[in-house]
């Protein structure tokens, strides 16, 4: 009998320490970078500022390295994302609407939480107001990386929940990208978009399997949602919804399953290549007595404080309340204690904020600094706070957890 690949699912639940540790190992060393004394501490900057290939939007101008990563390799990243997320709404954790109640009404309060918190903290300032979805997203690479370091003492069934708010999370997040970061669009780039998104649509129901033709869809859509406005990122989620599945539940991904092996061949690029990239090119925070005293500004104090207050009263909020109400259950072979320390490590949202970020105030460098400072700040303390209370909760007992699993 033919061998069939480990489930996506199972290698990214029992081996994303490895790429959280890089992403942490890659925003460190921009930071370093980034504050070297003297001409030195330049280098880092022109580095990542330095243009590298042609303008291909009179928008964005000539492409910098900083671009091909953010609007290009992240494009990728996205494509992955998309690909968990219909693999996860049609092949698994998410596949019936008793196992999607739980996680979509964590994730809706855990993104509407961090957004009130925020707003409130800023005080309807109409300079900030465009930063409200900052604090709204999770890092899923870097949350689960952080869980999968407590091995046996968090049970399966945590992860599970919290690899489902993060993917809902997700979902939100492109939603957001797309709707509310997206100005003056050129519709014949967007009806041409359209048009590339529609034949691989059409692939799809004329049941072609080789992933060739999707690559190439992939890559116009990328260049025709690049043109049109709409950041080029959410090409990649929309290119995966395409790309067809033959769903295998309860057993491992299937070998002729085009989205499980596109999945399995481009998950490990994103987790050890891309995001680290983006990790380097984004987090070079430079630190003095001014950036130190500006963490206490209305823009990095909201979004420290919606990541780390927001996130635990939203999603932790939610986990109670259906439990207490009898709209869901908590996940099992979970104490309240543990539900608590997920929901902490819920505020992570480095990734993703970054990018965000970046997004709200693309002409305004100072609040995008002070918005790396709210994100570090909340993230750190989130990650931090989330895995002492695992670590010191009482281990969930082996029988219950073999259950759970």
């Amino acid at each position: 009998m033919q061998n069939r690949p480990a489930s996506i699912l199972r290698e990214f639940l029992a081996g994303e320490a490895g790429g959280a540790i890089l992403l942490m190992a890659a925003a460190a060393l921009a930071m370093l970078l980034a504050n070297l004394p003297g001409e030195a501490g330049h280098i880092y900057h022109d580095m990542i500022h330095a243009e590298l290939g042609p303008t291909l939007s009179s928008k964005l101008g000539a492409m910098t390295v900083h671009l091909w990563i953010n609007d290009g390799l992240m494009a990728i990243f996205f494509l992955v994302v998309g690909l968990e997320i219909k693999r996860e709404f049609l092949d698994g954790g998410l596949s019936t609407w008793d196992r999607r109640r739980l996680p979509i009404l964590a994730a809706v309060a855990g993104m509407a939480a961090p957004a009130i918190v925020y707003l409130v903290v800023t005080g309807g300032d109409p300079a900030l107001i465009r930063g409200w979805a900052i604090p709204a997203a999770t890092d899923i690479a870097f949350a689960i990386g952080v869980l999968a370091l407590l091995g046996d003492r968090a049970p399966a069934s945590l992860k599970l929940f919290l690899t489902a708010v993060a993917i809902v999370d997700d979902m939100g997040a492109v939603a957001i990208i797309a709707l509310v970061y997206t100005q003056g669009l050129d519709l014949p780039a967007l009806g041409a978009a359209a048009l590339v998104l529609a034949a691989m649509y059409g692939m799809n129901r004329a049941g072609v399997k080789a992933l060739s033709p999707y690559l190439i869809g992939f890559a116009l859509l990328w260049y025709f949602t690049l043109l049109s406005g709409v950041h080029a990122t959410v090409a990649g989620v929309l290119a995966a919804i395409t790309v067809p599945i033959r769903c295998t539940p309860g057993a491992p991904d299937a070998v002729d399953s085009p989205l499980h092996k596109l999945e399995h061949r481009v998950h490990p690029w994103t987790a050890y290549l891309i995001v680290p990239l983006f990790g380097f090119v984004n987090a070079g925070l430079t630190i003095n007595g001014a950036t130190l005293g500006a963490l206490l500004a209305p823009l990095p104090l909201g979004v420290a404080l919606g990541l780390f207050l927001g996130k635990q009263i939203g999603v932790f909020g939610v986990i109670w309340g259906a439990a207490r109400l009898g709209i869901a259950e908590r996940p099992a072979g979970a104490s309240w204690v543990q539900l608590y320390g997920t929901a902490m490590l819920c505020g992570i949202g480095f990734t993703m904020s970054l990018f965000i970020g970046g997004l709200a105030f693309p002409a305004d460098p100072l609040l995008v600094e002070e918005a790396k400072g709210g994100i570090l700040m909340g993230s750190i303390l989130s990650a931090l706070a989330g895995f002492a209370v695992l670590r010191w909760a009482a281990p969930t007992p082996r029988r219950v957890a073999a259950v759970a699993e």
